[in-house]
């Protein structure tokens, strides 16, 4: 099984305890940004989960992904808060791009 963590003043912590964790997982608030571009969510959150499942390295904790709209379904994972919403700015940045080449279509 994959390796559980909390955020703690939006740093990932271990958590071994699986009732902890899922007692934590169900209250929190694990949205790092969310924003709207047209009909596109871009939303970035904190997994809970380590998603590197292969390979030596930092744990991958943060997912932004892309819900409708002509970048649908595009995602990238982090490891820290930082990198996650820069990633998160990078991503809305993409989808605003997609949005006004549309617009010039």
């Amino acid at each position: 099984m994959a390796a559980t963590y909390i955020l703690v003043d939006r740093q990932p912590v271990l958590e071994p305890d699986s009732v902890t964790w899922a007692r934590w997982f169900e209250e929190a608030e694990r949205h790092v940004a969310q924003t709207m571009v047209g009909n596109s969510r871009v939303s970035t959150v904190f997994l809970g989960f380590d998603h590197r499942f292969s390979g030596d390295g930092p744990p991958v904790l943060f997912e932004t992904m892309v819900f409708s709209g002509p970048l649908d379904d595009e995602q990238e994972r982090y490891c820290t808060w930082e990198d996650a919403e820069k990633g998160h700015a990078a991503m809305v940045a993409r989808v605003i791009a997609e949005a006004e080449k549309g617009v010039r279509a």
